[in-house]
């Protein structure tokens, strides 16, 4: 999750399928990028403006408590071994990323910063590192070496007292703050939305009255602009989901001939070696679907198909590299897939 800037936001009308219905659209800059936020306010009492100074606040919030570009975060201070007054976004951000960490058996590990900075991919350049060191760092990080809850002395939680851990959300930081616009939303009656902080949250229908359409990008090395170029578009159900795309094809370095993808197994502390591309997980909300798609990125095809068909509750479209190095698709019997012309 990259630093939140400064607001410039602007809030557009919409035409919509209904006069009763009124769409607005507010965009604006947000963790490193851009964000889109558009709904419909059928019913609601909120302003505009005012929807958009909760959304500001909002982001705000995310990026002084759990940004690891800004400085000044509680979680930049935490890693740095301040010990700090946590806020209920710093617990809460903790207690589910758990969670994870334990649900996924510890394929999700959001203290495993160090192997992430030993290879390049973290808040620090790393070098090539040998096996040894690699060795060294899996043993001397990650959460199991944490509570499953932090505990607070005198309203604070000291780094020191467990063993200075580097937490890094990168993983779910994304999803996490769409559920928490998509709340806001709920909140003041918003029925019809989609959030796009990155990852997306939608619900209900689009301005034309249909279901939401989402574009999912080809896994190609250098894909640097998303919606260039598309392998297919999802489209929603209606009900509430999070739809959220994990692949190594941005975010890589070649070294001596060889592609390291910025995707490390915490538990073998490796970048990922296997054919899986990309991997777009549907599910009920965008924190579950951010944190499932990297979980499926590192653990690979087959694995990653298991995953997805055990739980009723998900939906995935995978894109994989074949044995003659084409492009190979697979999706869940309930992904509602509309392949473009290419």
């Amino acid at each position: 999750m990259r630093k939140t800037f400064a607001f410039l936001l602007f809030v557009s009308l919409l035409f919509s399928c209904s006069e009763r219905d009124r769409y607005i659209r507010i965009t604006g800059y947000a963790q490193g990028g851009t964000y889109g936020v558009s709904c419909n306010l059928k019913g609601v009492k909120a302003t505009p403006a005012e929807i958009q100074d909760s959304i500001d606040s909002i982001l705000h919030l995310i990026d002084t408590t759990l940004s690891g570009y800004n400085k000044g975060s509680l979680l930049s201070r935490f890693n740095a071994g301040e010990a700090i007054r946590p806020n209920r976004l710093f617990l809460d951000m903790y207690r589910i990323s758990y969670q994870w960490f334990v649900r996924s058996g510890g394929y999700l590990d959001f203290a495993a910063g160090p192997l992430y900075d030993a290879w390049g991919f973290g808040f620090k350049s790393g070098e090539m590192p040998s096996e040894e060191k690699i060795g060294e760092i899996v043993a001397s990080c990650g959460m199991k070496l944490l509570p499953d809850s932090l505990s607070l002395v005198e309203g604070l939680v000291d780094p020191s007292a467990l063993g200075f851990p580097k937490l890094n959300y990168n993983a779910i930081a994304q999803g996490y703050s769409c559920d928490l616009v998509a709340a806001y939303l709920h909140s003041i009656g918003v029925k019809d939305m989609l959030v796009d902080i990155g990852e997306i949250y939608c619900e209900g229908l689009n301005p034309s009255g249909k279901p939401w359409s989402i574009g999912i990008d080809r896994p190609v090395d250098g894909n640097d602009s998303p919606g260039k170029d598309m392998s297919a578009v999802w489209l929603s159900s209606g009900k509430a989901e999070g739809v959220v795309t994990s692949g190594n094809y941005r975010k890589f370095y070649i070294r001596d001939g060889k592609k390291y993808a910025h995707t490390i197994d915490p538990l073998s502390g490796y970048p990922v070696d296997h054919n899986l591309l990309s991997a777009t997980i549907v599910a009920p909300d965008a924190a579950s679907a951010d944190a499932l798609a990297t979980w499926c990125m590192v653990i690979g095809l087959d694995a990653a198909r298991e995953l997805i068909l055990a739980d009723d509750s998900l939906e995935g479209y995978l894109v994989s590299a074949g044995e003659d190095g084409a492009m190979e698709e697979w999706a869940s019997p309930g992904f509602s897939l509309k392949p473009t012309s290419r």
